[in-house]
Protein backbone atom coordinates (compact mmCIF):
# COMPACT_ATOMS: atom_id res chain seq x y z
CA UNK A 1 0.00 0.00 0.00
CA UNK A 2 1.18 3.04 -1.13
CA UNK A 3 2.49 5.74 1.89
CA UNK A 4 1.51 9.74 1.57
CA UNK A 5 2.88 12.55 3.42
CA UNK A 6 -0.63 12.71 4.30
CA UNK A 7 -0.56 9.37 6.21
CA UNK A 8 2.65 10.01 8.22
CA UNK A 9 1.66 10.32 11.97
CA UNK A 10 1.74 14.14 12.62
CA UNK A 11 3.97 13.58 15.45
CA UNK A 12 6.71 12.37 13.09
CA UNK A 13 5.91 15.18 10.30
CA UNK A 14 6.12 17.90 13.09
CA UNK A 15 9.23 16.51 14.14
CA UNK A 16 11.35 16.77 10.68
CA UNK A 17 9.34 20.23 10.54
CA UNK A 18 11.37 21.41 13.48
CA UNK A 19 14.14 19.69 12.66
CA UNK A 20 16.34 16.69 14.07
CA UNK A 21 19.39 15.06 14.03
CA UNK A 22 18.97 12.00 11.90
CA UNK A 23 22.24 9.78 11.65
CA UNK A 24 22.44 7.56 8.43
CA UNK A 25 23.01 4.21 10.52
CA UNK A 26 26.08 1.88 10.20
CA UNK A 27 26.07 -1.81 8.95
CA UNK A 28 27.68 -4.30 11.98
CA UNK A 29 29.78 -6.96 10.69
CA UNK A 30 32.18 -9.85 12.20
CA UNK A 31 35.16 -10.91 11.67
CA UNK A 32 33.46 -13.16 8.54
CA UNK A 33 31.48 -9.99 7.37
CA UNK A 34 28.18 -11.30 8.05
CA UNK A 35 25.35 -9.00 9.73
CA UNK A 36 25.63 -8.75 13.35
CA UNK A 37 22.81 -8.35 14.98
CA UNK A 38 23.28 -7.61 18.61
CA UNK A 39 25.81 -5.18 17.57
CA UNK A 40 23.40 -3.99 14.74
CA UNK A 41 20.99 -3.63 17.43
CA UNK A 42 23.35 -1.82 20.23
CA UNK A 43 23.55 0.95 17.30
CA UNK A 44 20.28 1.36 17.38
CA UNK A 45 19.81 1.70 21.07
CA UNK A 46 22.64 4.38 21.18
CA UNK A 47 21.42 7.00 18.30
CA UNK A 48 17.95 6.44 19.69
CA UNK A 49 19.56 7.66 23.93
CA UNK A 50 21.22 9.64 21.94
CA UNK A 51 18.30 11.88 21.28
CA UNK A 52 18.49 11.08 17.63
CA UNK A 53 14.85 12.01 16.03
CA UNK A 54 15.15 10.00 13.18
CA UNK A 55 17.44 7.03 11.46
CA UNK A 56 18.22 6.39 8.25
CA UNK A 57 18.70 2.91 7.20
CA UNK A 58 19.65 1.22 3.96
CA UNK A 59 21.83 4.74 2.97
CA UNK A 60 25.59 4.95 1.87
CA UNK A 61 26.90 4.89 5.56
CA UNK A 62 24.98 1.36 5.48
CA UNK A 63 26.92 0.40 1.99
CA UNK A 64 24.69 0.29 -0.70
CA UNK A 65 26.17 -3.08 -1.54
CA UNK A 66 23.51 -4.83 1.11
CA UNK A 67 21.24 -5.22 -1.73
CA UNK A 68 23.43 -7.48 -3.46
CA UNK A 69 24.16 -9.32 -0.32
CA UNK A 70 20.45 -9.94 0.06
CA UNK A 71 20.35 -7.70 3.84
CA UNK A 72 18.20 -5.06 2.69
CA UNK A 73 15.03 -5.90 3.81
CA UNK A 74 17.06 -7.66 7.02
CA UNK A 75 18.81 -4.56 8.20
CA UNK A 76 15.69 -2.27 7.59
CA UNK A 77 13.49 -4.65 9.27
CA UNK A 78 16.03 -4.68 12.53
CA UNK A 79 16.51 -1.01 12.82
CA UNK A 80 12.29 -0.40 12.92
CA UNK A 81 11.86 -3.07 15.16
CA UNK A 82 15.11 -2.56 17.53
CA UNK A 83 13.87 1.32 17.46
CA UNK A 84 10.55 0.34 18.35
CA UNK A 85 11.56 -2.15 20.97
CA UNK A 86 13.48 0.16 22.86
CA UNK A 87 11.36 4.00 23.02
CA UNK A 88 7.54 4.51 22.32
CA UNK A 89 9.27 8.61 21.72
CA UNK A 90 8.76 10.08 17.61
CA UNK A 91 11.14 9.20 15.35
CA UNK A 92 11.34 9.49 11.77
CA UNK A 93 12.51 6.57 9.75
CA UNK A 94 14.13 6.99 6.58
CA UNK A 95 14.43 4.27 4.15
CA UNK A 96 17.75 4.46 1.50
CA UNK A 97 16.54 3.58 -1.70
CA UNK A 98 18.41 3.45 -4.98
CA UNK A 99 18.43 1.27 -7.94
CA UNK A 100 16.62 2.16 -11.71
CA UNK A 101 13.05 3.20 -10.90
CA UNK A 102 11.89 -0.67 -10.96
CA UNK A 103 14.03 -1.50 -8.07
CA UNK A 104 13.97 2.14 -5.98
CA UNK A 105 9.82 1.43 -6.58
CA UNK A 106 9.97 -1.92 -4.62
CA UNK A 107 12.39 -0.77 -2.32
CA UNK A 108 10.33 2.15 -1.31
CA UNK A 109 7.57 -0.53 -1.09
CA UNK A 110 9.32 -2.89 1.26
CA UNK A 111 10.09 0.43 3.26
CA UNK A 112 6.36 1.45 3.81
CA UNK A 113 5.36 -2.02 4.93
CA UNK A 114 8.17 -2.56 7.31
CA UNK A 115 6.85 1.17 8.98
CA UNK A 116 9.02 3.59 7.48
CA UNK A 117 8.28 7.13 7.07
CA UNK A 118 10.29 8.49 4.04
CA UNK A 119 12.49 6.94 1.32
CA UNK A 120 16.18 9.17 0.70
CA UNK A 121 16.09 8.39 -2.99
CA UNK A 122 19.77 8.27 -4.29
CA UNK A 123 20.13 9.63 -8.02
CA UNK A 124 23.22 7.78 -8.68
CA UNK A 125 22.34 4.63 -10.75
CA UNK A 126 20.48 6.64 -12.93
CA UNK A 127 22.94 9.78 -13.04
CA UNK A 128 23.43 9.65 -16.69
CA UNK A 129 19.82 10.43 -17.18
CA UNK A 130 18.84 13.90 -18.31
CA UNK A 131 16.96 15.81 -15.98
CA UNK A 132 13.50 14.95 -17.54
CA UNK A 133 14.10 11.29 -16.93
CA UNK A 134 15.09 12.37 -13.74
CA UNK A 135 12.25 13.80 -12.56
CA UNK A 136 9.80 11.30 -14.10
CA UNK A 137 11.86 8.69 -12.21
CA UNK A 138 11.08 10.69 -8.88
CA UNK A 139 7.81 11.03 -9.46
CA UNK A 140 7.43 7.06 -9.74
CA UNK A 141 9.05 6.35 -6.92
CA UNK A 142 6.75 9.19 -4.91
CA UNK A 143 3.68 7.59 -6.11
CA UNK A 144 4.99 4.70 -3.30
CA UNK A 145 6.25 6.88 -0.49
CA UNK A 146 7.03 10.10 0.87
CA UNK A 147 10.48 11.47 -0.55
CA UNK A 148 13.50 12.98 0.76
CA UNK A 149 15.43 13.84 -2.24
CA UNK A 150 19.38 13.64 -1.70
CA UNK A 151 22.12 15.93 -3.60
CA UNK A 152 24.67 13.31 -3.33
CA UNK A 153 28.39 14.84 -4.20
CA UNK A 154 29.78 14.02 -7.43
CA UNK A 155 32.90 11.76 -5.98
CA UNK A 156 31.07 9.30 -4.47
CA UNK A 157 28.57 8.75 -8.01
CA UNK A 158 25.93 12.04 -7.58
CA UNK A 159 24.84 13.93 -10.72
CA UNK A 160 25.51 17.81 -10.75
CA UNK A 161 21.85 18.82 -10.91
CA UNK A 162 20.63 22.03 -11.69
CA UNK A 163 18.23 24.39 -10.36
CA UNK A 164 15.60 24.21 -12.43
CA UNK A 165 15.43 20.33 -11.12
CA UNK A 166 15.37 21.29 -7.54
CA UNK A 167 12.51 23.30 -8.46
CA UNK A 168 10.74 20.44 -10.03
CA UNK A 169 11.42 17.93 -7.56
CA UNK A 170 10.28 20.16 -4.84
CA UNK A 171 6.54 20.93 -7.19
CA UNK A 172 6.02 17.08 -6.61
CA UNK A 173 3.29 16.62 -4.23
CA UNK A 174 4.59 13.33 -2.54
CA UNK A 175 7.98 15.50 -1.60
CA UNK A 176 8.84 15.77 1.98
CA UNK A 177 12.14 17.21 2.39
CA UNK A 178 15.61 17.38 0.70
CA UNK A 179 19.12 16.43 1.65
CA UNK A 180 21.79 18.59 0.54
CA UNK A 181 25.34 17.12 0.27
CA UNK A 182 27.09 18.33 -3.26
CA UNK A 183 29.89 19.43 -0.53
CA UNK A 184 29.47 22.73 -2.57
CA UNK A 185 28.55 25.50 -2.13
CA UNK A 186 27.01 27.07 -4.96
CA UNK A 187 25.22 23.77 -5.83
CA UNK A 188 24.02 23.80 -2.09
CA UNK A 189 22.38 27.26 -3.07
CA UNK A 190 20.83 25.77 -6.04
CA UNK A 191 18.75 23.76 -4.17
CA UNK A 192 17.71 26.85 -1.91
CA UNK A 193 16.98 28.75 -4.98
CA UNK A 194 15.09 25.72 -6.34
CA UNK A 195 12.90 25.48 -3.37
CA UNK A 196 12.60 29.29 -3.13
CA UNK A 197 11.42 29.21 -6.78
CA UNK A 198 8.44 26.23 -6.62
CA UNK A 199 7.35 28.19 -3.20
CA UNK A 200 7.75 25.32 -1.29
CA UNK A 201 9.87 26.68 1.27
CA UNK A 202 7.51 26.00 4.01
CA UNK A 203 6.42 22.20 2.90
CA UNK A 204 9.80 20.99 1.60
CA UNK A 205 12.38 20.71 4.46
CA UNK A 206 15.88 20.93 3.77
CA UNK A 207 18.46 19.29 5.22
CA UNK A 208 22.15 19.19 5.49
CA UNK A 209 24.01 16.39 3.95
CA UNK A 210 27.31 18.98 3.55
CA UNK A 211 29.62 17.07 5.94
CA UNK A 212 32.27 19.55 5.67
CA UNK A 213 29.78 22.31 6.76
CA UNK A 214 27.52 21.21 9.27
CA UNK A 215 27.34 23.94 12.08
CA UNK A 216 27.45 26.95 9.38
CA UNK A 217 24.29 25.33 7.40
CA UNK A 218 22.06 24.96 10.45
CA UNK A 219 23.25 28.26 11.90
CA UNK A 220 22.79 30.17 9.57
CA UNK A 221 20.30 31.71 6.90
CA UNK A 222 20.26 31.39 3.42
CA UNK A 223 18.52 34.08 1.18
CA UNK A 224 17.24 33.96 -2.78
CA UNK A 225 15.10 36.12 -4.44
CA UNK A 226 11.89 35.90 -5.95
CA UNK A 227 9.25 38.44 -6.83
CA UNK A 228 11.77 41.21 -6.31
CA UNK A 229 11.74 40.45 -2.78
CA UNK A 230 14.52 38.31 -0.48
CA UNK A 231 12.92 34.75 0.72
CA UNK A 232 14.70 33.35 3.80
CA UNK A 233 14.95 29.73 3.95
CA UNK A 234 16.96 27.69 7.01
CA UNK A 235 17.83 24.24 6.83
CA UNK A 236 15.71 22.49 9.33
CA UNK A 237 18.28 19.54 10.43
CA UNK A 238 20.73 16.94 9.25
CA UNK A 239 20.85 13.43 7.93
CA UNK A 240 24.56 12.70 7.98
CA UNK A 241 27.06 10.68 7.92
CA UNK A 242 29.27 12.04 10.53
CA UNK A 243 26.25 11.98 12.97
CA UNK A 244 26.74 8.23 12.91
CA UNK A 245 29.69 8.87 15.67
CA UNK A 246 29.74 11.26 18.45
CA UNK A 247 25.83 11.46 18.06
CA UNK A 248 25.01 13.04 21.66
CA UNK A 249 27.09 15.88 20.99
CA UNK A 250 25.63 16.06 17.56
CA UNK A 251 22.78 16.59 19.50
CA UNK A 252 23.38 19.17 21.84
CA UNK A 253 24.91 20.61 18.93
CA UNK A 254 21.69 21.05 16.79
CA UNK A 255 20.33 22.17 20.22
CA UNK A 256 22.70 24.85 21.26
CA UNK A 257 21.96 26.13 17.27
CA UNK A 258 18.57 26.85 17.90
CA UNK A 259 18.53 27.78 21.23
CA UNK A 260 21.13 31.15 19.84
CA UNK A 261 18.64 31.82 16.92
CA UNK A 262 16.07 31.34 18.88
CA UNK A 263 17.59 33.51 22.08
CA UNK A 264 19.28 36.57 19.97
CA UNK A 265 17.38 36.74 16.94
CA UNK A 266 20.02 35.43 14.89
CA UNK A 267 22.88 36.53 16.25
CA UNK A 268 25.46 33.87 16.94
CA UNK A 269 28.14 33.87 19.43
CA UNK A 270 31.64 33.59 17.76
CA UNK A 271 32.60 30.67 19.82
CA UNK A 272 29.45 28.80 17.80
CA UNK A 273 30.77 29.91 14.72
CA UNK A 274 34.15 28.88 15.10
CA UNK A 275 32.79 25.41 16.11
CA UNK A 276 32.07 24.91 12.62
CA UNK A 277 36.07 24.95 11.70
CA UNK A 278 35.72 22.38 14.32
CA UNK A 279 33.17 19.72 13.31
CA UNK A 280 34.86 20.06 9.70
CA UNK A 281 38.39 19.17 10.82
CA UNK A 282 36.56 15.78 12.63
CA UNK A 283 35.40 15.04 9.47
CA UNK A 284 38.32 15.29 7.64
CA UNK A 285 39.69 12.53 9.69
CA UNK A 286 36.20 9.99 9.88
CA UNK A 287 35.61 10.75 6.02
CA UNK A 288 39.25 10.61 4.81
CA UNK A 289 39.52 13.58 2.37
CA UNK A 290 42.86 12.91 2.12
CA UNK A 291 42.26 9.59 0.49
CA UNK A 292 39.27 11.22 -1.56
CA UNK A 293 37.09 9.95 0.82
CA UNK A 294 38.16 6.15 0.42
CA UNK A 295 37.68 5.22 3.97
CA UNK A 296 34.48 7.23 4.54
CA UNK A 297 32.24 4.45 5.76
CA UNK A 298 35.58 2.35 7.45
CA UNK A 299 36.87 5.59 9.37
CA UNK A 300 33.19 6.17 11.01
CA UNK A 301 33.67 2.37 11.99
CA UNK A 302 36.77 3.17 13.48
CA UNK A 303 35.24 5.62 15.89
CA UNK A 304 32.50 3.16 16.72
CA UNK A 305 35.26 0.55 17.19
CA UNK A 306 37.06 2.36 19.53
CA UNK A 307 34.15 3.13 21.68
CA UNK A 308 33.40 -0.46 21.74
CA UNK A 309 30.35 -0.36 19.59
CA UNK A 310 31.37 -2.18 16.70
CA UNK A 311 33.83 -5.69 17.06
CA UNK A 312 35.74 -4.09 13.99
CA UNK A 313 35.80 -1.78 11.16
CA UNK A 314 34.63 -4.42 8.30
CA UNK A 315 32.68 -3.39 5.24
CA UNK A 316 30.87 -6.14 2.71
CA UNK A 317 33.75 -5.10 0.01
CA UNK A 318 37.21 -6.44 1.36
CA UNK A 319 39.01 -3.59 -0.49
CA UNK A 320 37.09 -1.09 1.47
CA UNK A 321 38.95 0.27 4.75
CA UNK A 322 40.42 2.70 5.90
CA UNK A 323 42.95 4.90 3.92
CA UNK A 324 46.59 5.56 4.70
CA UNK A 325 47.42 7.33 7.36
CA UNK A 326 43.71 7.89 8.81
CA UNK A 327 43.98 5.98 11.94
CA UNK A 328 46.75 8.48 12.98
CA UNK A 329 44.38 11.46 11.84
CA UNK A 330 41.73 10.19 13.38
CA UNK A 331 43.88 10.13 16.79
CA UNK A 332 44.72 13.41 15.74
CA UNK A 333 41.30 14.94 16.20
CA UNK A 334 41.08 12.83 18.91
CA UNK A 335 43.61 14.94 20.65
CA UNK A 336 42.24 18.22 19.39
CA UNK A 337 38.63 17.81 19.58
CA UNK A 338 38.22 15.28 22.25
CA UNK A 339 35.91 17.63 24.11
CA UNK A 340 33.37 17.23 21.01
CA UNK A 341 33.20 13.09 21.30
CA UNK A 342 30.47 11.56 23.32
CA UNK A 343 32.89 8.65 24.80
CA UNK A 344 32.03 8.78 28.12
CA UNK A 345 27.99 8.65 27.36
CA UNK A 346 28.78 5.58 25.49
CA UNK A 347 30.90 4.18 28.05
CA UNK A 348 28.10 4.68 30.71
CA UNK A 349 25.87 2.79 28.27
CA UNK A 350 27.46 0.48 26.51
CA UNK A 351 26.48 -2.67 28.35
CA UNK A 352 23.23 -1.93 28.66
CA UNK A 353 22.74 -1.58 24.79
CA UNK A 354 24.83 -4.75 23.96
CA UNK A 355 22.64 -6.84 26.37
Amino acid sequence: MALQRSDLPADVLALLAQGTVIPAHPLALDADRQFDRRRQRALTRYYTDAGAGGLAVGVHTTQFSIRERGLYETVLRAAAEDRAAWTDRPMAMVAGLCGPTAQARAEARTAVGLGYHAGLLSLAAVASASEDELIAHCEAVAQEIPLIGFYLQTVVGGPILSSDFWRRFALIPNVLAIKVAPFNRYRTIDVVRGVVDARAEERVFLYTGNDDHIVLDLALPFSAMRDGAQVQVRFRGGLLGHWSVWTASAVQQLAQIKAEIAAQGGALSPALLALDSRVTDCNAAFFDVKNNFHGCIAGCHEVLRRQGLLDGIWCLDPAEGMGAGQSEEIDRVYRLHGDLADDAFVRDNLARWLA
